[in-house]
C-alpha cells in the first residue's frame, strides 16, 4: 500500500481533487459533443432563422448607441461592489481581534478602525463628486 502511494505520481491526498478534475473536463467535453448533434436535427427557414421566432420583424438596429451616464454609473457600480468586498474580510479582522474577555479592545482594533473609517471617507468623497457631477442623473 505505500508503495503503490509511494509510486503513484499523484501526491497522497490529492486523488480526490485530481478525479474531479477529470470528471469536470469529460463533462464538458461531453456536453460540448452532445450540443452539436441536435444542431444537425433542426429546421431551418426564413421565420425560424429569423431574429425572433415568433414572426416579429425587427425593430430599429440592435446596435443601438447608448448614454455615456449609462457606463459611469456601471463602472462606479462594479467600483463601490469591489469596495464592498473588500470590507468583508476586514470586519472577520476587526471582529476576531479582540482577545476573549477584552471589552476596549486593544491598539489593533483602533488601527483597524481608523483605517476602514479613512477607507469609507474617500468612498464617500468619491461619490459625493459624482454626484455633483449628475452622472446619476438621466434628464
Amino acid at each position: 500500500m505505500i508503495l503503490a502511494a509511494a509510486s503513484s505520481s499523484v501526491p497522497p491526498g490529492y486523488g480526490p481533487i485530481l478525479f474531479i478534475i477529470l470528471v469536470a473536463i469529460a463533462m464538458a467535453i461531453v456536453i460540448v459533443l452532445l450540443s452539436h448533434v441536435p444542431m444537425k436535427w433542426r429546421r431551418h427557414g426564413r421565420i425560424k432563422d429569423s431574429t425572433y421566432e415568433a414572426g416579429m420583424e425587427p425593430i430599429g438596429d440592435a446596435r443601438g448607441r447608448f448614454n455615456v451616464r449609462f457606463y459611469l454609473v456601471a463602472m462606479l457600480f462594479l467600483l463601490f461592489d469591489v469596495e464592498l468586498i473588500f470590507m468583508y474580510p476586514w470586519a472577520l479582522v476587526f471582529f476576531k481581534s479582540a482577545a476573549p474577555g477584552e471589552t476596549a479592545g486593544g491598539g489593533l482594533r483602533t488601527f483597524l478602525f481608523v483605517e476602514m473609517a479613512i477607507f469609507i471617507a474617500i468612498l464617500l468623497v468619491g461619490y459625493i463628486y459624482a454626484w455633483r457631477k449628475g452622472i446619476f442623473r438621466y434628464d
